[in-house]
């Protein structure tokens, strides 16, 4: 399969950020795009709606579905994909994208945030691959991809933000698990991580890190459209790193992924 035509991608949090990037990387090829968020009001510091990326990507070629779901509710996620099976005819891949993040030790991380990111981040990737599951069954090439980081028990991954490294990995976790129970179904679950830095809006707000040092969210889009149109009975259990992905499928120039070629980019987290 060289595109995604006339599949249905499910994706939570396509508003902004990667998830909207992969959402118009698929519309381009003439994808259904169901755009997942609770973003239905202009945010004060963050860009979009799920109104306007759904312009966005309708305009990229794609059509699309834009529904208003918190993540953290199970009731809203299965409404959700029972509302765009039916506008699509069934879902073939879902992106677990949404996520919460807070690079704070222990004293300095409240419990509601540390709710919040679990409840995002491993709940809510749970309960939408668990509310996918009907519908994937009976995909042709069902994907699940979930933005999670390869499992690295280096205790310098932890120490500063533990909350955030537990949320994430439990997101890893997942991937690991799902990949084994879904194998027998030809249901492909991976997970995808950046190498360096991703600029997206979210990062512009964490306090002491320079988006000049990452590079675009189109290097994700690119490495997840490569993941999503492989054989789903073949490519499953991996933890994807998007420079590596490219560089397979023959890609090896990434300066137009640069945000500021003067600066050294940043590594991103979890990767030694």
């Amino acid at each position: 399969m060289n595109d995604l035509k006339d599949k249905t991608l499910f994706i939570t949090g396509a508003t902004r950020g990667i998830g909207h990037a992969i959402g118009l990387r698929a519309a381009r090829d003439g994808a259904n795009i169901v755009i997942a968020a609770k973003t239905v009001e202009p945010h004060p510091k963050l860009p979009g709606t799920i109104y306007t990326a759904a312009k966005e990507m309708e305009k990229a070629g794609g059509n699309t579905f834009a529904v208003k779901m918190d993540v953290r509710n199970e009731n809203e996620i299965v409404d959700a994909m029972m509302k765009s099976a039916a506008t699509f005819g069934g879902i073939d891949i879902l992106v677990n994208n949404a996520s919460a993040i807070s690079l704070t030790d222990t004293s300095s991380t409240p419990m509601k945030r540390f709710d919040l990111m679990h409840q995002i981040n491993v709940r809510g990737t749970f309960a939408a691959t668990r509310a996918a599951l009907p519908y994937l069954k009976k995909a042709e090439n069902p994907h699940i991809l979930t933005l999670a980081p390869p499992l690295n028990m280096n205790s310098r991954w932890f120490e500063n933000h533990v909350a955030y490294t537990m949320a994430k990995y439990g997101m890893s976790m997942c991937v690991l698990g799902h990949s084994a129970e879904f194998r027998k179904e030809g249901i492909a679950v991976n997970g995808l991580w950046p190498k360096t830095l991703i600029a997206t809006a979210a990062l512009k707000l964490i306090p002491g890190v320079d988006p000049e040092t990452g590079r675009t969210a189109e290097i994700m889009a690119d490495a997840a459209h490569a993941i999503l149109t492989k054989n789903s009975k073949i490519c499953t259990g991996n933890f994807f790193i998007d420079e590596d992905v490219l560089v397979s499928e023959g890609i090896t120039d990434f300066e137009k992924f640069r945000i500021n070629a003067n600066k050294l980019l940043t590594p991103d987290l979890f990767l030694d």
